[in-house]
């Protein structure tokens, strides 16, 4: 088993038994509410000694419908993202769907994100690496854990070492993810820091006929049971208001709901700290 790369990227750290959160919204809709949602869990996070970044897209590239709302775009949610950062001087992360996207969004934020669905696109996920900012790759939902060797291998033969392997949820059947927590052990042996995406594991993609659906309760158990399992980062969607959120609504983590899911992550990684993360090595 590779052992786990360990390394610092605007002042997070990841692979040390440290634990950092990348919240905010599925996109950004409103500048001044991704500001205040990007303030509040930074608050929340420094409060019990995580890491923050926060998190929201410019451009919802693979929404269900042509007619769903997508985002500013790359140029004003740009400037958004930018401006979060020069007010709080958190680290960001936003997800790109094109190679040429990838220089320009790694001038303004510190985590570019591959998304699942595009995890095996090897010029996006390159021109990605080259950047050399740090990447979160998520594993698509239709690849087993030990699948993501070639994507991981491709980011360091581009002069990447700084990757993040992402969990979202496997598919299981139509509409539905299932979380294999076996995947969370696989990706770490690939020498990589894991983080678990607990609100789109808890997805259903289409499941609404011209939008995603998904279950928000889940979202509670799926990320206490990452935690136990020694994940180095979670990434969670908030909203102050789900129900009118323009993207992803019925998976995301009302923002007053996120302190007591924050305590309880906070309580089983004082835990888990203490023993390391679950590693297949165990039995020798």
């Amino acid at each position: 088993m590779r052992d786990v790369k360990v390394f610092e990227e605007s002042g997070l750290v990841f692979g040390a038994g440290a634990l950092t959160v990348f919240a905010g919204p599925c996109v950004l809709e409103d500048p001044e509410e991704a500001l205040r949602i990007a303030e509040t869990c930074q608050t929340l996070c420094r409060e019990r000694g995580f890491g923050y970044a926060f998190k929201a897209s410019f451009d919802k590239a693979n929404r269900t419908s042509i007619h769903s709302f997508r985002g500013p775009g790359l140029e004003e949610g740009l400037k958004v993202l930018a401006g979060v950062r020069r007010r709080l001087g958190v680290p960001l992360l936003t997800d790109i769907h094109e190679a040429a996207q990838a220089d320009p969004v790694a001038e303004v934020v510190q985590f570019l994100q591959i998304p699942a669905f595009l995890c095996r696109q090897t010029d996006l996920v390159v021109a990605a690496a080259r950047t050399g900012r740090a990447l979160n790759v998520k594993k698509a939902q239709f690849l087993a854990p030990e699948d993501m060797v070639p994507v991981v291998e491709k980011c360091r033969e581009a002069g990447n070492e700084r990757v993040l392997l992402c969990e979202r949820g496997s598919v299981f059947g139509y509409h539905q993810l299932v979380v294999d927590f076996r995947s969370l052990s696989i990706l770490r042996g690939l020498g990589c820091p894991v983080v678990f995406d607990g609100t789109h594991s808890v997805q259903s993609m289409g499941g609404l006929g011209s939008a995603s659906g998904g279950d928000r309760r889940f979202v509670r158990p799926l990320v206490r049971a990452a935690v136990a399992a020694g994940v180095d980062a979670l990434f969670l969607e908030v909203h102050p208001e789900p129900a009118r959120a323009k993207s992803d609504g019925p998976n995301l983590v009302p923002l007053d709901a996120l302190p007591r899911l924050l305590d309880e992550v906070k309580a089983l990684h004082d835990v888990v700290r203490t023993l390391g993360p679950a590693t297949l090595d165990w039995v020798g």
